[in-house]
Parts: C-alpha cells; sequence; structure tokens
C-alpha cells in the first residue's frame, strides 16, 4: 500500500491520533517562525494541525501528497493567507530559493526517502532561511530494537521508526544546526532549528 492511499484511509481518524499530543510541540516550534513577514512553506501539511498556531503575518503554501489530508486542512485555515497545494515533498514542484522559512512538521520520518526531502527543502529555501522540524528520530547509534523491528512494517503503513537525523543533516550541507531539543516520547521527538548558509 502506497503513502497516499494509506493516509487517505488514516485521514479520518489522524487528528484524534496525535493532535492533542503534538500541540504544545507544534506551539513552541511555530513561535520560532520570524516576524518579519514572508513566505513559509509547510512541507506535509497534512490535515492543518499547525494552521491554527501560525503567526498571520506570512503567506503560507501547505503542501501535501494526499488530497484527503488538504481538504481537512482547508477549514483551520483561519486568517491566514493559505495556498494548498498537492505535490510531493522529495519533488517539490518549486523555483530554487522560493521560500523565507519551511516548516517541517512530522513529515521527515513519512516520506520513503527523507534525505530527498530534506535536499529538496535546501533547494527551495533562500540563503538565511530557516528550517523548523518537529519529529522523530533515532540516534546514531541508538539500538531501539523494537522500532528497528517494526519499521519494514510500519513504515508501509504510516511513518517510519528508523530516521537518524544527523545522517539527514550531514547530507544538507548548506543547512547549519542551531538549535536541538528534545519535545515528547523522553527525547524520541525533537524540535529542531536550522539556519540556510
Amino acid at each position: 500500500m502506497s503513502l497516499k492511499h494509506s493516509y487517505t484511509l488514516i485521514a479520518p481518524f489522524y487528528d484524534a491520533a496525535i493532535e492533542r499530543a503534538t500541540r504544545a510541540a507544534r506551539k513552541r516550534s511555530l513561535a520560532a517562525l520570524p516576524e518579519t513577514p514572508g513566505c513559509v512553506l509547510l512541507a506535509g501539511v497534512g490535515t492543518g494541525l499547525d494552521l491554527p498556531h501560525l503567526p498571520p503575518q506570512h503567506h503560507y503554501v501547505g503542501l501535501d501528497l494526499n488530497r484527503a489530508m488538504l481538504r481537512r486542512a482547508l477549514p483551520r485555515v483561519g486568517k491566514a493567507e493559505f495556498a494548498p497545494v498537492q505535490g510531493d515533498a522529495q519533488r517539490l514542484p518549486f523555483a530554487d530559493t522560493s521560500f523565507d522559512s519551511a516548516v517541517l512538521h512530522l513529515i521527515l520520518a513519512v516520506v520513503p526517502e527523507p534525505t530527498h526531502c530534506f535536499a529538496e527543502i535546501a533547494r527551495v529555501l533562500k540563503p538565511g532561511g530557516q528550517v523548523l522540524v518537529f519529529d522523530k528520530f533515532l540516534r546514531r547509534g541508538q539500538p531501539a530494537l523494537l522500532r528497528r523491528m517494526a519499521n519494514p512494517l510500519v513504515r508501509r503503513i504510516a511513518t517510519r521508526l528508523d530516521v537518524v537525523f544527523e545522517d539527514l543533516l550531514a547530507e544538507a550541507p548548506s543547512l547549519a544546526l542551531e538549535h536541538d531539543q528534545p519535545a515528547l516520547a523522553g527525547g524520541w521527538f525533537r524540535m529542531i532549528r536550522l539556519r540556510k548558509l
């Protein structure tokens, strides 16, 4: 089953499963968006759980692979200037240096090739632009045997359990780490901020 099909089935239940658990971390992450108005990419916007927490001064482009998720996001837009785009975060349909900031909440552990997604974000971000990441990552060398054993099945349905952020960062030399802190589940979920050089 492809991610597009599995998330079509998951869409009606997605919010109930994760909204409350991730709300505070999402708000903290999004509070780091700059005050100066700009164009912000929400890669993997999903059902729009970030939308109620967005500062209003920016123009937002919400990209998702799945039309069912985008439809569920639209009622959450509120007063934000928001353009929904159906597309693949691993092959972004945008020109180089199109965005001032990018938000990657719970997407790098979902896409089949997170290094491609990360490289695409670096490509479409302007120099000096920032990336806000909130997701689950293993640390280099962390055994996490149960997660690794469950990964072959779980990654086909909903999410990967084996992504190592430091490996992604090593493949994106134009992105510099500015901030990294534990967010949820004993540090399995992290809030990370990067800057494009």
